[in-house]
């Protein structure tokens, strides 16, 4: 007698929600809180909002930094789930692979698409989120047909490995030329000692990225990127998508019930970890070049989110909140592109039928927040009539 294909799971509203969240965080840049700030110096409200929606500029956390491991994480999450329907429907391994790869492609291009849009021709660069994900999706695929040891294992060595390259790579000599890659000689965030080995463009990633850059055409040699920003970033970011992978395979295990003590366990597990080697000097939590410390870190961060979401939804059964973001959740591709193509279209729109100044009636300080707030729903109302004829844009 056939043996009976697995049945296929159910979606998850925490993943979706979740989901959700990050990408309205995302979204939310077009409400420019930064500019909000600057005219309402003397309010501290406007300096927490807006410090909250731009990257630290160095060392450090706020919750715009969270954006990009939210999605990798739970670009990780959601494998088990994929794999699992895939399989119920009677597909093999070799075409769910071949599938992985074509997806990792699709978003390496789309990645070097955006970042291409204000180019004189095509930029090629791999530090966008789509293409950092695309990078390490295939081995985030094999590892979920892994067994969770060597799941676990794999992630330790990952992080160690590049731990130790980083550690290996020489300092730069006392006479470096700072300026020549963008840094201010006296710039407030370098660190000393052996955390100098994860200064701003002064490191291995930065001594990588300019010799594989400029294996491709460019207007001009590339010699470092303004933020810091790095390709090799790809490889502990497979570690964050890896920490989604084990998030995802909890959920589905533990169901009906919800993990929650091994998400808070995780999520503490984390968070102190990668504080912990930020503080004793071995590793910097430093999101811009992604450091292992980043990863514990930020990993942690999104265990515990996820822990809270979870908990309202699934434990208390409070869902009908979640519902906007829901929307987003399960159309995160659409959304995230959206979010680059779409922003000008309406400014625009908006200033030729409202009259240029239409938003400024409510404050000129609070014109920033106003026309940000009408881009940001014209987002979501389109999600949502994507929503409701069940279109969602799949890679």
């Amino acid at each position: 007698m056939a043996t009976p294909a697995p049945a296929a799971p159910q979606r998850n509203l925490s993943l979706d929600a979740f989901r959700g969240f990050v990408m309205i965080l995302m979204m939310a840049e077009v409400l420019r809180l930064s500019e909000v700030a600057r005219a309402y110096p003397d309010s501290a409200l406007w300096r927490f909002l807006a410090y909250h929606q731009t990257h630290v500029a160095w060392a450090g956390c706020s919750l715009h930094d969270l954006i990009q491991p939210g999605f990798s994480f739970l670009v990780g999450a959601a494998l088990p789930y994929s794999i699992a329907s895939r399989l119920a429907k009677g597909a093999t391994f070799a075409p769910m692979f071949a599938h992985a790869l074509w997806r990792s492609f699709v978003l390496i291009a789309l990645g070097i698409f955006l970042r291409s849009m204000h180019s004189p021709q095509t930029n090629f660069t791999f530090e966008d989120t789509l293409t950092q994900i695309g990078l390490g999706y295939p081995f985030l695929f094999l590892l979920g047909f892994a067994r969770p040891l060597v799941q676990w294992a794999a992630f330790g060595a990952i992080l160690f490995g590049y731990w130790l390259a980083w550690a290996l790579w020489p300092l730069p000599g006392p006479g470096f030329d700072w300026r020549a890659v963008g840094v201010p000689p006296d710039w407030p965030h370098h660190f000393t000692g052996f955390m100098a080995h994860w200064n701003k463009n002064a490191n291995l990633g930065a001594a990588f990225d300019q010799w594989f850059l400029n294996l491709f055409p460019r207007p001009e040699p590339f010699v470092a990127n303004r933020g810091g920003y790095l390709t090799l970033s790809f490889i502990p970011t497979l570690g964050t998508m890896m920490l989604g992978l084990a998030a995802g395979r909890w959920f589905r295990a533990a169901a009906p019930r919800v993990p929650l003590r091994r998400f808070w366990i995780a999520a503490a597990a984390g968070i102190g970890s990668g504080l912990a080697l930020h503080a004793l000097g071995i590793c910097p939590v430093v999101k811009r070049i992604w450091t292992p410390a980043w990863t514990l870190f930020s990993g942690g961060m999104c265990f515990a989110i996820l822990a809270g979401f979870a908990w309202i939804l699934d434990v208390r059964g409070w869902r009908r909140w979640a519902f906007p973001l829901t929307v987003v959740g399960m159309n995160s591709i659409a959304a995230y592109m959206m979010a680059h193509l779409f922003e000008d279209f309406f400014r625009s729109s908006f200033r030729i039928h409202l009259g240029q100044e239409w938003a400024r009636r409510f404050g000129a300080g609070l014109e920033p927040l106003v026309e940000g707030a009408a881009i940001l729903a014209c987002y979501w109302l389109i999600l949502y009539w994507m929503y409701r004829r069940k279109l969602f844009l799949k890679v």
